[in-house]
């Protein structure tokens, strides 16, 4: 919550100022002890053993990568919409269902299936492929965009999320042991949301940053907050393709299931005689 904080006072405080860099010290000193009381306590919140499993370990580096670009985009496409296009709070919600009713619709109807057939590892490069090109795409959104053809591929691109994340959450845990099970669920979720709510952060942070830069040179308003979101969507697909590398590297899932051969009826079995 500190690092969090530390990052949204940017915009007060400026990156290398004191109070920037004195709680952003104190934040990673808090989160050292803390991996230190893990280590030493005999009965841990978290045992750090289970971090020594690729899957574990892996999979919950590619969940805060994912979703610190994914979320942030979420909110930064509503930024966009409403400051630069003038869209209304309604205008600016249908505009965006597509992407949620493609995401449901990938994860709910496609993805087990595509697992079944080709294995997680596959499916979760796969999704992660497509986010790269939702954020890709954003990184050229132009000032004066038009639905149809700037935005609506960019919705419907991100199915990619639903293919991506039951696929990493299976990959995740596949390493974890019977008796860790609860402890790795825990985990993964609670990665999932420290990338959430640090990727916003972050990413708000820095399109805010570029966009008094861009004022301060005398773009219009328009222009520089468009600039100010290329920027954070521009970080969010190179974090998207750090998170492609880390799977591609580390992830290795069991093979897929193939469809069982036919069966075929025993020959009857020839008569035993008894001596």
């Amino acid at each position: 919550m500190l690092g969090i904080y530390t990052v949204v006072k940017v915009a007060d405080y400026g990156w290398t100022a004191a109070h920037t860099l004195g709680l952003g010290a104190v934040s990673l000193l808090l989160l050292a002890l803390f991996l230190v009381r893990q280590a030493t306590a005999r009965t841990p919140l978290m045992p750090l053993r289970i971090l020594r499993s690729r899957g574990v370990a892996g999979a919950n580096l590619v969940q805060v990568l994912m979703v610190a670009a994914l979320f942030s985009f979420q909110i930064l496409v509503a930024l966009y919409l409403r400051n630069v296009l003038g869209y209304g709070a309604t205008r600016t919600g249908l505009a965006m269902l597509p992407a949620a009713l493609a995401i449901g619709a990938v994860s709910l109807g496609v993805s087990a299936r595509l697992s079944a057939r080709f294995g997680d590892r596959a499916v979760l490069l796969a999704g992660l492929a497509l986010l790269a090109g939702v954020l890709g795409l954003l990184v050229r959104v132009p000032v004066h965009a038009r639905y149809l053809p700037d935005l609506l591929p960019v919705m419907l691109l991100a199915a990619g999320f639903g293919l991506a994340l039951p696929a990493l959450t299976s990959l995740g845990m596949s390493g974890a042991k019977e008796d860790e099970a609860g402890l790795v669920s825990g985990l993964f979720n609670t990665t999932q949301q420290i990338g959430m709510a640090l990727g916003v952060a972050v990413l708000s942070t820095l399109a805010a940053s570029r966009t008094d830069a861009l004022l301060a040179r005398g773009r219009g308003r328009a222009e520089a907050l468009t600039g100010g979101y290329h920027l954070a969507f521009a970080v969010g697909a190179g974090l998207i393709v750090t998170a492609f590398a880390v799977a591609f590297t580390v992830l290795r899932g069991p093979a897929p299931k193939r469809p069982a051969a036919p069966h075929k009826a025993n020959p009857p079995a020839a008569p035993v005689t008894t001596v």
